[in-house]
């Protein structure tokens, strides 16, 4: 790295993306990441940053411009952090993101197994259901600059419903109209904190103002203007968050006007949304995810099957349908509610939930003699914990089907399993999230003695 000197111009030739989208050029042996690089260009890079293991720099001059470089749509993009890969084709951006999950799958799990796919969403824009917009000190809603908390007022996202851009454009209005105070995070005062919004895939709308306080003036005035711009609109609710921190919902909500549900449909089964039920944001790309899960899990009909980091039920009674028994667990009680009701809304009777931390609820299970056919797994970004990985493993059950959505961690847990006696034999990717780096991930491990029929 001392070669390579702050505020010097090189030039070097783009071999790739890191899995925080950026370019990734060599140069003397140093890795250089460069935002806005696209793969097979040679460009000429002035270093900003000289770090121990690598560098930072940016492009000041293109030679030949990718055939796989775009011109970002979005008038945002460079200002606002939402999404990365604005200035790359959609061909390309999933390249890049199948070879983030093939890196993550060979050099942290070291598994020899070809990521046999990447799914593609048909529309990649105006595609997320859940929306949170946060509120600056100033008043601006739109969303965070990359690595900041300082917001971008934004009118109108690509990636976002058009209904709930003109949710969060109300509630701009009224704060304008009504003198209604931002919250300042490094002061701890002021009311408005976030908009956030969902969308149902018939268009109705929940609103919910995330706020420093009980309530805010004039909300009956919120609600109407909330309505009138959308006229979907089910339901205007009020959010407490008192806290400091990046958490943006708090725990008490109150209803303003409307319901404080959103019903939606998924793979034929109808669910119900409360604001703080995780739901998957795309979904159309959910029900091509959902998919290939049950694919991988191939049941006959005959099969128990485990689903931990159930949420509301999603995937559990997706699975029902083809099982004998279906099981979830999840550690929130108002998502295990949701998920009770949502199994008897649909008439499935052979769902049962349990309420508790999926290390506690699989070593309970195992523990009682449950031996599954069948586990599924959806966790949060960080992953499996390896009490979790050994309930699994102790419960004998012929296939595991991993839902990922962080390639990284996916990667660890498979070396994990492989030391549990589970092989990696399938794995694809599908890009719930266009224009951002993020991308999920559907894996199917098999207990090693059964590996060599998975893959017939």
């Amino acid at each position: 790295m001392e070669k390579l000197q702050e505020n010097h111009i090189y030039t070097g030739t783009v071999e790739g993306y890191s899995s925080e989208g950026l370019g990734i050029v060599r140069l003397d042996g140093a890795v250089v990441f460069v935002p806005g690089a696209v793969r097979g260009e040679t460009v000429d890079l002035k270093i900003t940053k000289v770090m121990k293991t690598a560098a930072a720099g940016k492009i000041v001059k293109i030679h030949a411009p990718s055939p796989e470089r775009a011109e970002p749509e979005c008038p945002y993009y460079g200002r606002c952090g939402g999404c990365d890969f604005q200035h790359l084709t959609y061909p390309e951006e999933l390249r890049a993101k199948r070879q983030r999950v093939q890196d993550a799958i060979t050099r942290l799990g070291g598994a020899a197994v070809e990521v046999e796919e990447i799914l593609g969403a048909k529309d990649p824009t105006h595609y997320r259901n859940k929306s949170q917009y946060p509120v600056g000190a100033d008043g601006a809603i739109g969303f965070f600059r990359e690595r900041s908390h300082q917001v971008v007022a934004v009118e109108g996202c690509l990636i976002q419903r058009p209904e709930a851009d003109r949710t969060a454009e109300a509630v701009r209005a009224w704060m304008r109209r009504y003198k209604i105070s931002a919250y300042d995070e490094t002061t701890g005062k002021g009311l408005v904190r976030h908009v956030y919004v969902r969308v149902n895939r018939a268009g109705e709308i929940l609103c919910c103002l995330v706020v420093n306080g009980r309530g805010v003036p004039r909300e009956p005035e919120l609600a109407a203007l909330v309505r009138a711009a959308a006229p979907g609109t089910v339901g205007v609710l009020i959010n407490s968050n008192t806290r400091k921190g990046n958490v943006v919902l708090g725990e008490r909500y109150r209803t303003v006007w409307g319901q404080d549900y959103l019903m939606d449909t998924l793979r034929g089964l109808t669910f119900k949304l409360s604001v703080p039920s995780f739901y998957q944001v795309n979904p159309a790309q959910t029900e091509v995810l959902y998919g290939k899960a049950l694919e991988f899990a191939a049941l006959t009909g005959t099969e128990t099957v485990l689903d931990l980091y159930c949420g509301i039920g999603t995937i559990t009674l997706c699975m029902a349908g083809s099982a004998r028994r279906v099981i979830g667990a999840e550690i929130v009680p108002e998502a295990i509610r949701d998920a009770e009701e949502n199994a008897a809304r649909n008439g499935i009777e052979n769902a049962d939930f349990f309420c508790g931390d999926a290390a506690d609820v699989a070593a309970r299970l195992e523990g009682e003699g449950l031996r599954p056919d069948v586990v599924t797994v959806d966790p949060p970004r960080k992953g499996l914990a390896p009490e979790v990985i050994a309930s699994i493993a102790a419960m004998g059950p012929e296939r595991v089907v991993y839902v990922s959505c962080d390639p990284a961690t996916l990667g660890r847990d498979v070396k994990l399993f492989a030391q549990t006696g589970y092989a990696l034999t399938r794995a694809c990717a599908v890009d719930m999230f266009p224009g951002t780096r993020h991308v999920e991930t559907v894996a199917l491990l098999a207990r090693q003695a059964a590996a060599g029929a998975a893959r017939s």
